[in-house]
């Protein structure tokens, strides 16, 4: 009897390998399930999966999340690459001519408007112009940095069947400055 809880109280060979790969396999796991968490955490403000979700949602939401900040930051350099370029030649000229952008961002459509302080543009104006054109406003911000006022218009297509025609907004936006 002794003999044979001797013999079981020592680890086979085979039996020691196969408790170790359970024991890799299940700290593995652990490890996985705490870095999604944490990948979870990062994301879920954002998300429209709220609470636990399987992984394959979780890395498709990432990715989706990934994208649209990459689209935010070539936006971003764009914007400054203009704001450069008229401070660069408002500097050079003296004056500050007015400069309008309309881009697509997708869904919604963003009008930048700058001008200077001398030459005032009003914003109740550049709003009407949109809203003729069949446009929702969504948000307007405004800074003034230097001598130059920064519109930022953020708006969308009253209807997504009829749309918004850029080049017309920008036209139309275009004759109000001149």
């Amino acid at each position: 009897m002794e003999e044979e809880s001797i013999r079981e109280s020592i680890p086979r060979k085979g039996n020691s390998s196969k408790l170790d790969r359970r024991a890799l396999e299940r700290n593995r796991r652990l490890h996985m399930k705490d870095l999604f968490s944490k990948l979870a955490s990062l994301i879920i403000p954002t998300s429209r999966c709220k609470s636990k979700c399987p992984s394959h949602v979780l890395v498709s939401e990432v990715i989706t999340h990934v994208k649209q900040l990459q689209e935010r930051v070539e936006t971003l350099k764009q914007r400054k690459q203009i704001l450069e370029a008229t401070e660069e030649t408002a500097g050079s000229s003296g004056s500050s001519s007015p400069v309008i952008t309309v881009k697509d961002l997708g869904f919604i459509l963003e009008a930048c408007v700058i001008c200077g302080l001398k030459k005032k543009l009003m914003l109740h104006q550049v709003i009407n112009v949109l809203v003729e054109e069949a446009a929702e406003v969504i948000a307007v911000s405004h800074s003034t940095v230097g001598g130059r006022i920064f519109y930022t218009i953020y708006f969308q297509a009253v209807s997504s069947r009829i749309g918004i025609e850029i080049s017309r907004v920008h036209q139309r936006l275009k004759g109000l400055i001149l």
